[in-house]
């Protein structure tokens, strides 16, 4: 039996997002009116980067989350170039394998795991002015819960990043997810998930060591509240920008990692060290360079989807499939 996880909080045990991302601390208090106007209605999405090889292709979309709640993304281009492809190529996964009774034998050990160690409260663990600045934003974006004071400060961020971003009409791009699946079934395209596989044989010792384990987390949990202080009408501006196509835009518009600071606080602990996690960032970036070259070697088409940000950076999986001696054309 095996069980897939999310890269970033692989630990965790958790189907938790990456929608925390790194910034500058002490950032002023945010306005308490959103003012930028989200786009609604049907909307193309930003196109694809067309990647090529002789004659072979590799149609490639950049995703964005969160996005407008209410627009309907469709976008002919991408149907027709989806579904005349050989192959739908995921971004790469963590692939855990546990055996059944072990998955059985991790339930117990699973209560409590979003928890600091020893029982210690966000009050006590963080500083006083970041502390402040939390209770701030968790009256503004969520209802009292006694219970989110034991949880660390990882976690809460994510609570509360998710809270807010939904507050202001911003929701997970799950509706993009959805309509590239239709499609696939529709044209019964096959699905390339490359994979990094860890087993756990002992999960039950393995999450009550995370338990005990202490993770340098407060400066993601700063990041997070930064963002929030002072990121979401660029976080609407993008999601507008991604909604409308407008490629330009988005180049311009400043661009957070959404990992930043949070994976790292998982990826760099001692924790994930001693259990041979720290290198999985770049497994994962290995795993799916060597997936998209084997399609292009392969397939006449293949289409892919990745973070835009991969996209759109320097050191971005395209760039580096561009230095490999790929032909690269944007929105063709």
């Amino acid at each position: 039996m095996s069980i897939k996880i999310s890269p970033w909080l692989l630990v965790f045990f958790c189907a938790l997002n990456s929608a925390l991302v790194a910034g500058q601390e002490n950032t002023p208090a945010p306005s308490d009116e959103v003012e930028e106007v989200l786009v609604v209605g049907e909307q193309p999405g930003p196109g694809v980067w067309k990647i090529s090889k002789g004659e072979h292709v590799l149609w490639v979309m950049g995703t964005l989350s969160p996005l407008p709640k209410n627009i309907q993304w469709r976008s002919g281009q991408v149907e027709t170039l989806l579904a005349n492809s050989q192959e739908l190529l995921m971004p790469a996964e963590v692939k855990m394998q546990i055996s059944f009774w072990g998955k059985v034998g991790v339930l117990p050990a699973l209560i409590g795991v979003k928890n600091n160690p020893d029982g210690k409260t966000l009050a006590e663990i963080l500083p006083a002015n970041l502390y402040q600045r939390w209770e701030h934003l968790q009256q503004k974006y969520m209802e009292h819960d006694k219970s989110i004071e034991k949880q660390r400060p990882i976690f809460v961020a994510h609570e509360l990043f998710n809270k807010a971003t939904e507050k202001s009409g911003l929701v997970p791009n799950d509706f993009v997810r959805w309509r590239i699946e239709q499609i696939v079934r529709d044209n019964k395209i096959a699905t390339v998930r490359p994979l990094v596989e860890r087993e756990l044989k002992n999960p039950s010792s393995f999450v009550k060591k995370f338990k005990k384990s202490s993770l340098d987390d407060t400066e993601c949990f700063a990041k997070t509240l930064e963002r929030l202080e002072t990121d979401l009408d660029s976080m609407r501006a993008r999601a507008n920008a991604w909604a409308t196509g407008d490629i330009d835009a988005l180049r311009k518009l400043p661009y957070a990692d959404n990992a930043g600071a949070c994976s790292a606080a998982i990826i760099d602990s001692s924790f994930a060290q001693a259990e041979g996690l720290s290198d999985l960032n770049i497994e994962l970036r290995t795993a799916w360079l060597g997936a998209a070259e084997l399609a292009l070697t392969n397939n006449a088409s293949t289409f892919a989807l990745l973070p835009m940000s991969e996209l759109l950076s320097p050191d971005g999986l395209v760039a580096k499939l561009q230095a490999k001696g790929y032909s690269l054309d944007i929105n063709p």
